[in-house]
């Protein structure tokens, strides 16, 4: 990789063959209401085998949605694995078939209660790459509308607003800890700064998205 050159530019002058690992066999481990879990057999790009368990996940979305008044939306919600409640940006997973922009419009609405006016989609994230195929797309929401939540039988959040200085605090001092949730504060701090921009479009242009 040359000095200074852009890391998206650098990686498509080198060539992956001498990194790839290839499927020879699958097994399936666990069909669960909501975990799929495999374990493959794979060649190494030495000719050995190895094995890899992994998880397929069918894509989510997290909404940073900002109040006119420059606030945001937050969640504060159980989470069983850990064993705590954590502070998150609304997110949830892809129905069969949704389009990315359709899921964020539902999520946002059904937790939170609030609709929106604008969007724009801020990239996508691999929250855990070594061991799920789940990827969640960022999406930005401004121009919000209150409402009546929807929340899905045996969810239990609560929801809050908090500036966008003192969910920076909460990143830097622990209190935020939420992969995802940290991966969106680094988008928000760019896009507040102007050093990165946003493609916005209003609710009516997202069929197909």
């Amino acid at each position: 990789m040359a000095p200074g050159a852009p890391i998206a530019q650098a990686a498509e002058q080198l060539a992956d063959s001498h990194l790839v690992e290839q499927r020879l066999s699958s097994q399936e481990l666990l069909h669960g209401n909501f975990l799929h879990a495999f374990r493959d057999t794979v060649r190494l790009p030495d000719g050995n085998e190895a094995s890899r368990e992994y998880v397929r996940h069918p894509g989510a979305v997290m909404v940073i949605a900002q109040l006119g008044d420059g606030r945001l939306v937050l969640e504060r919600q159980y989470r069983y694995p850990v064993q705590r409640v954590m502070l998150e940006f609304p997110a949830g997973k892809l129905d069969a078939g949704e389009a990315s922009l359709a899921c964020a419009q539902r999520e946002l609405l059904e937790e939170t209660g609030y609709s929106a006016a604008l969007w724009a989609r801020a990239g996508v994230m691999h929250p855990v790459i070594s061991y799920s195929t789940e990827f969640i797309d960022i999406w930005f929401a401004k121009d919000l509308t209150p409402g009546e939540r929807k929340l899905d039988a045996g969810e239990f959040l609560d929801v809050l607003t908090a500036t966008p200085a003192e969910l920076l605090q909460g990143c830097r001092d622990g209190s935020v800890t939420d992969g995802k949730t940290l991966a969106g504060a680094l988008w928000l701090q760019n896009v507040l700064s102007g050093a990165w921009t946003l493609d916005w479009q209003t609710s009516a242009a997202s069929s197909g998205t």
